[in-house]
């Protein structure tokens, strides 16, 4: 199987990562697997959980799950920065990614995702001297 992203990609990946955290209190995880069975958020919401991506302190952290194979995409919030943003902030979020996708551009749509959900956290939960940083900012896999 092809990898979804190429050593160099993940690389990016994790620099659009760092920097939109340098910014903000918030975290930012990706998750890349295979499959996903149903619905994307529902498995989203669980990989959330796994992730321990509730235990941060402001409740402001972001998921980003990518179902590389059937190709499904979910952008997921805590509730501290999801009630802070308007109702269709996510959505917005999810159709800049699944263009850039559309036009097999993976890791521009991701970077661009994160800076999107940095600027947000910026706006929200900006950096302050004593922030740590809660959440590796490592992609998983499954």
């Amino acid at each position: 199987m092809a990898r979804f992203l190429t050593k160099s990609d993940e690389q990016r990946v994790l620099e659009a990562i760092r920097e939109a955290e340098t910014n903000t209190s918030g975290e930012i995880r990706v998750h890349l697997q295979p499959r996903c069975k149903g619905d994307p958020m529902e498995a989203a919401k669980k990989r959330f959980e796994r992730l321990k991506m509730t235990q941060t302190e402001k409740r402001n952290g972001v998921l980003f799950f990518v179902s590389t194979r059937d190709q499904k995409l979910a952008v997921l919030g805590d509730k501290g920065i999801d009630d802070a943003t308007p109702p269709d902030f996510w959505e917005s979020i999810v159709t800049a990614v699944t263009d850039c996708f559309r036009e097999g551009r993976i890791p521009d749509g991701l970077c661009e995702g994160i800076r999107m959900a940095g600027k947000a956290l910026q706006a929200y939960f900006p950096y302050q001297s004593d922030d740590v940083n809660e959440l590796t900012d490592e992609i998983s896999y499954a």
